[in-house]
């Protein structure tokens, strides 16, 4: 089987790309960093190296695939990351199509059912949405959910002002949190596994954990035991995030994410279709690596 790998070698598609490649069989991955490129081949998959922005690009690099693994990059140097994610889900249906491949695995989100209000997650939704719409597909959508990696923008807060918060945590509800090998794992097995049905949804968690007992754990594997969870306003959130350097556009959308968080309406759908956590590591292992960051 040929896979074409969105995502460069980052957090997840490095070892999906592995993991493929150790199964015998052919991997495209797809990176704008042309510096990628040896790293790419010594692993024994295949390099394309251009923009997702690029339609006669990415239709050449989707060409003879059988199956497309999609994620949408982040870029901090776009003005509108919103503009840029929907510019990037139109131009990889159009290579789909092009191709003419089959089966897709997208890495979407927790909060994507929402379609809207959900900031930086809306245009995976408006993907999902798409896909179902593209005739003769099937597609397995992953839906992981708040990323532990996300907790390290935590750090300046704990070690300037003795604190952790965001504008969500004001409620009794538990934040979903999920690790990356996690993801990694769970998406080697649905890329593996044949494709039967038009669309399947699998939620990806390892941990399901309260704010408040986030910033206790967090706060006492750097030493500072008590730490507590502030909840922000919209407008606090938003402007902590500009003066820790995101553009408007970002924390905008991350502001946005945060109200769906804080409402319920964000992780609504994995707690009524909540199976069994999927995911081995946990805010105890996460807290690890969390210390070691803070220190350096």
């Amino acid at each position: 089987m040929k896979y074409i790998i969105t995502g460069s070698l980052g957090n997840i598609s490095l070892p999906v790309t592995q993991n493929l490649v150790k199964a015998g069989h052919q991997a495209v991955v797809i990176s704008s960093n042309p510096n990628k490129k040896a790293q790419i081949e010594s692993l024994g998959a295949e390099a394309a190296i251009g923009s997702v922005q690029d339609a006669a690009f990415l239709a050449s690099a989707f060409q003879g695939g059988d199956v497309a693994y999609l994620m949408i990059p982040s870029d901090f140097s776009v003005a509108d990351y919103a503009a840029f994610q929907l510019e990037v889900a139109d131009k990889y249906l159009q290579a789909i199509q092009s191709a003419g491949i089959k089966n897709v695995v997208l890495l979407s989100s927790i909060g994507a059912h929402l379609r809207k209000g959900a900031g930086p997650i809306d245009a995976l939704g408006y993907l999902e949405e798409k896909l179902a719409q593209t005739p003769g597909l099937h597609v397995k959508i992953l839906r992981p959910s708040y990323f532990f990696n996300n907790l390290y923008a935590q750090i300046g807060l704990i070690k300037n002002a003795g604190i952790a918060g965001s504008n969500f945590g004001g409620t009794e509800e538990k934040l979903v949190l999920v690790d990356t090998d996690d993801i990694a794992k769970v998406a080697t097995e649905q890329l593996l596994a044949p494709f039967t049905e038009v669309q399947t949804i699998t939620y990806i968690s390892s941990d399901e954990r309260h704010p408040s007992e986030i910033a206790a754990i967090l706060g006492a594997a750097v030493g500072k035991e008590g730490t507590p969870w502030i909840t922000f306003s919209d407008e606090d959130a938003f402007n902590g995030m500009l003066q820790a350097g995101l553009n408007e556009s970002f924390a905008g959308l991350y502001r946005d994410m945060g109200q769906a968080l804080q409402t319920g309406r964000m992780q609504e759908d994995y707690w009524k279709k909540r199976g069994e956590i999927k995911g081995s590591f946990k805010l105890e292992d996460f807290a690890k690596r969390f210390a070691g960051a803070y220190q350096g």
